[in-house]
């Protein structure tokens, strides 16, 4: 059944969202409807009912798939390729509007940066709540591969925060 908001909606609007949707840009996508949508505009929610309604009609999933598993071979030859020589492994977490996740960086002494090597995901935090999936996973890969990887270069790994998620937690750098 076709959702009566959706229908009300100015063709052109629909063809965007659709845009949109599939280069996972909800938050666009929300705004997209709610500028174009005619009097009474729709509420955050009925947006987000029609947005997950788009997902499915065009064959994509609404929730983040889990990141491809950390191969130490592949990280390995990543970090030999880069310029530079390596300063230490880091895991530090990161999110956006499906969750948490850890990206795994190398961190650079010459020249000075940051390279990500992974992002690390098992899926949204919905996947907390509904008890399917222990806490978590992401923190636990990352702290496996990444000490093995640091170890391969004679770094140090550093995770400030591998039991709970924490964007601000102390960098590497920071605690040199």
């Amino acid at each position: 059944m076709i959702n009566p908001a959706w229908e009300a909606l100015p063709a052109q609007t629909r063809d965007h969202v659709d845009e949109l949707v599939l280069k996972n840009l909800r938050i666009h996508a929300i705004k997209e409807i709610r500028d174009a949508a005619p009097a009474p505009v729709p509420g955050i929610h009925e947006c987000l009912d029609m947005i997950v309604e788009r997902y499915a009609a065009l064959g994509q999933r609404f929730d983040r798939g889990p990141s491809a598993p950390l191969e130490l071979e592949t990280l390995a030859a990543e970090v030999r390729a880069l310029p530079g020589r390596p300063a230490a492994v880091e895991a530090v977490w990161d999110g956006d509007t499906e969750g948490w996740f850890v990206r795994l960086l190398v961190v650079m002494d010459e020249p000075g940066g940051d390279h990500c090597l992974a992002i690390v995901s098992h899926g949204g935090d919905l996947r907390l709540f509904e008890g399917t999936v222990a806490p978590w996973p992401e923190a636990r890969e990352a702290s496996t591969v990444g000490p093995a990887l640091a170890e391969r270069f004679g770094v140090p790994f550093h995770f400030a925060s591998p039991d709970v998620p924490d964007d601000s937690a102390p960098r590497w750098r920071d605690l040199r």
